[in-house]
C-alpha cells in the first residue's frame, strides 16, 4: 500500500515563462515520451480485448483470466457471521463481518497487523505461522473465550489472497507467482490452502476455510452487494487488476466441467500482465530500466507502467538521467539520496501535484527535506510537469483495461467499483481516467458518462465474507461446482 498525504486544495497551473530553453526542450521531450493520445488509447484497448479473449481460451495468453468459482452475485439477503483474512502487501487484516437480515447491510470489526518485511522473503512455514497467530489473537480478543476448542462451531472464513493463483476450486489456489515484493521460496506452484489449513490445525483454531479469493473479485462482489449496477471491480494501488462476471459458455478453458453456458462465473483477470510481449504498450527508456531491474523482468508489463509501486521510481529515474546527461538539472548538487532505487513512492508525486502555490514552495521544501536538493524555480516547474505526465499516463492507461472489459461484454452503461491507494488518493486520477474512457468509447460531450468509475466497497473484508456466504449457500442448494471440501460448511 502506498501512503499518501492528506488531500489539500486543488493544484494551481504552472507557468513555463521563466524556464530556460534547455530545460524547456527537456520538458517537451518528456511530454513526447509520456503523452498517450486518443489513437494510441484505442489501439491499446483493441489489443486488450483480444488478450482478454485469449486468456479465456484453452491455450491461454499473457493475461491469466483466472476463473474464481464465484458463481454469481449476492442477492443482498445473505446472513450470518463470517471471518475475513486479508493478506496484502503491507498489512495483514482480520475482520469479523455480520450480515444481518436487512438487505445489503453489514457490520464489521477488524484489526490490522503489520506484515514484517523479513517474512516477505523468508520461509513458507514462518509466513503461515504468523498468519495463524494473528487469527488466534483476533478470536481470543473479540470472542473472549479461554479455550478456542470449546467454541460451538467453526467460523467460516474468506481468505483474500491477493496474488495470482490458479483455482480449480474456490477453497483452493495454486500460487502462480509472487508479486508486491514477496518472494518466499517453496510456495509458487503449490496449493496455498493446505499450507494455511495446517497452520490453523496446529493451533486448533475453530475456523473453516470456505473461500480463497482475490481482492479484486471481492471488490466486485462487495460493490455489487450495495449497488447492483456495479459490473466491474478494479484495483489501482500498489498493483493493478480487474474482475468481472463472465458466462461459463464464454470460457473455453472450463468447458470440460459441462456447466450451463449461461451460468455466471467471476473472472479475476490479473491484467497487470497485459502485453508482456510489448506489442502495443508505449514504453519509454525508463520503463525498460524498471522492468530490467525488477525481480521478474518481462512480467507484469502493464502494471509496471501504471501501478503505485512504480510511479515514484519512474520519476526518480528521469531526474537522475537529466542530471547525469548534462541537462543542467540540479547542477553542482549532491544527488546521492536521489540515486537510491525506490526511495520515492507515488505519494511524492501526489504531494508535488497538489502544491497549491505559484512558486511551488511546498515542492521546494519537499526536495530539501527528502533529497537534500535545493531546486531553482525552473527545476521545480520541470518536477511539477514530470509528476503530471507520469500521473496522467497511469490514469489514461488504466482506463484501457476498463474499456476493454466493457467492449468485450458489450456493456454500454454500468458502475465500476474501484479501490486502491492510487485511485482513492492520487490527485486527478479519477478525472483523467474518466476523460480517457470518453476518448476510447466515443461518448457524446455534455452528457453523463454511461460508465462511471466509483469508490468500491471493502472487497478484501466484506467481499471475502460475502463470497464465503455465497459458497455456503451453494453447498446448501447442492450446487457444488468448483467446491472441493464441503465438510464443516453446513
Amino acid at each position: 500500500m502506498v501512503d499518501f498525504p492528506p488531500r489539500r486544495k486543488p493544484s494551481r497551473k504552472g507557468s513555463m515563462a521563466d524556464v530556460p530553453k534547455d530545460l524547456l526542450e527537456q520538458i517537451k521531450e518528456l511530454e513526447r515520451l509520456f503523452t498517450i493520445d486518443q489513437p494510441k488509447l484505442k489501439e491499446v484497448t483493441e489489443h486488450f480485448v483480444k488478450e482478454l479473449e485469449k486468456g479465456l481460451s484453452v491455450e491461454g495468453g499473457s493475461i491469466p483470466m483466472n476463473p474464481t468459482w464465484v458463481m454469481g452475485y449476492p442477492d443482498g439477503y445473505e446472513t450470518g457471521t463470517f471471518l475475513a483474512l486479508d493478506m496484502g502487501g503491507t498489512n495483514l487484516r482480520v475482520c469479523e463481518i455480520i450480515l444481518p437480515e436487512e438487505k445489503g447491510e453489514f457490520e464489521i470489526i477488524q484489526s490490522k497487523y503489520r506484515m514484517p518485511e523479513e517474512l516477505k522473503t523468508g520461509d513458507s512455514e514462518e509466513l503461515w505461522e504468523y498468519i495463524a497467530d494473528c487469527l488466534q489473537q483476533f478470536i481470543e480478543y473479540h470472542h473472549e473465550v479461554e479455550d478456542l476448542e470449546q467454541m460451538d462451531s467453526k467460523l467460516p472464513l474468506g481468505f483474500t489472497f491477493s496474488f495470482p493463483a490458479t483455482q480449480d476450486f474456490i477453497d483452493h489456489g495454486v500460487l502462480q507467482r509472487w508479486t508486491k515484493g514477496f518472494d518466499i521460496s517453496g510456495v509458487e506452484g503449490e496449493d496455498v490452502a493446505p499450507l494455511f489449513e495446517a497452520a490453523l490445525q496446529k493451533r486448533k483454531l475453530p475456523i473453516k476455510l470456505s473461500a480463497l479469493i482475490n481482492d479484486t473479485t471481492g471488490t466486485l462482489i462487495a460493490s455489487h452487494y450495495t449497488d447492483d449496477t456495479m459490473q466491474i471491480g478494479c484495483i489501482f494501488g500498489t498493483g493493478c487488476n480487474a474482475a468481472y462476471m463472465e458466462n461459463c459458455g464464454s470460457v473455453p478453458k472450463i468447458a470440460h466441467y459441462n456447466l450451463p453456458p449461461d451460468m455466471p462465473i467471476a473472472i479475476n483477470c490479473e491484467y497487470g500482465a497485459f502485453d508482456n510481449e510489448l506489442v502495443v504498450l508505449p514504453r519509454t527508456p525508463f520503463d525498460v530500466i524498471i522492468d530490467n531491474d525488477s525481480p521478474r523482468p518481462g512480467q507484469q508489463a502493464f502494471e509496471k507502467m501504471i501501478a503505485g509501486l512504480y510511479l515514484g521510481e519512474l520519476f526518480r529515474l528521469v531526474l537522475v538521467d537529466l542530471h547525469d546527461n548534462k541537462c543542467g538539472l540540479f547542477e553542482n548538487q549532491d544527488i546521492s539520496k536521489l540515486r537510491k532505487a525506490y526511495s520515492l513512492d507515488a505519494s511524492f508525486l501526489s504531494f508535488i501535484e497538489e502544491d497549491p502555490f505559484e512558486n511551488l514552495s511546498e515542492t521546494s521544501e519537499l526536495l530539501v527535506k527528502e533529497l537534500s536538493i535545493k531546486a531553482s524555480k525552473p527545476e521545480l516547474e520541470l518536477c511539477r510537469r514530470l509528476a503530471e505526465l507520469i500521473g496522467t499516463r497511469a490514469a489514461r492507461l488504466s482506463a484501457c483495461g476498463v474499456a476493454a472489459i466493457c467492449k468485450k461484454k458489450n456493456i454500454e452503461s454500468c458502475h465500476v467499483g474501484a479501490d486502491g491507494s492510487v485511485f482513492n488518493k492520487y490527485p486527478h486520477f479519477k478525472a483523467r481516467g474518466a476523460q480517457a474512457l470518453r476518448e476510447i468509447l466515443d461518448w457524446p460531450t455534455g452528457k453523463r458518462d454511461p460508465v462511471d468509475i466509483r469508490a468500491a466497497e471493502d472487497g478484501s473484508g466484506v467481499g471475502a465474507a460475502l463470497i464465503a456466504a455465497l459458497t455456503i449457500k451453494r453447498v446448501k442448494a447442492g450446487n457444488l461446482a468448483g467446491i472441493r471440501n464441503t465438510e464443516g460448511m453446513i
